[in-house]
């Protein structure tokens, strides 16, 4: 093969590098954004209102309790989520570094500088 032609190939294979990366970036921002509207619906609790008012109160109460748990397990998830989608970042712009700098070795090639 020619040095063009294993350029040629090279950018094809760091295309397709750069797609799956592209695409695990896509998932874990999915994920993590999945995670924070799940921590923000736990604010749009409706308050019962035909119930007695302590009925109400001990309802509201538990159901606060129950709540603030969950928000801190999905504080965790999104934690773990943040650093799945930061690596997932970083991944991508390297793929997508290597990927420029093929496309501009194989138009120096092509062009003959």
């Amino acid at each position: 093969m020619t040095r063009g032609a294993d350029i040629a190939r090279l950018v094809d294979l760091a295309q397709l590098v750069l797609d799956q990366r592209l695409g695990r970036l896509r998932s874990t921002a999915a994920e993590l954004e999945r995670s924070r509207q799940q921590i923000a619906a736990l604010d749009l609790s409706a308050a019962p209102t035909d119930l007695e008012p302590v009925t109400a109160e001990k309802v509201a109460l538990t159901y606060n309790r129950w709540a603030d748990q969950r928000r801190s397990e999905l504080n965790l998830v999104i934690a773990r989520q943040t650093v799945d989608w930061m690596e997932s970042r970083s991944e991508a712009q390297t793929a997508f570094g290597r990927m420029q700098a093929l496309q501009g070795l194989a138009t120096r090639l092509k062009h003959g500088r």
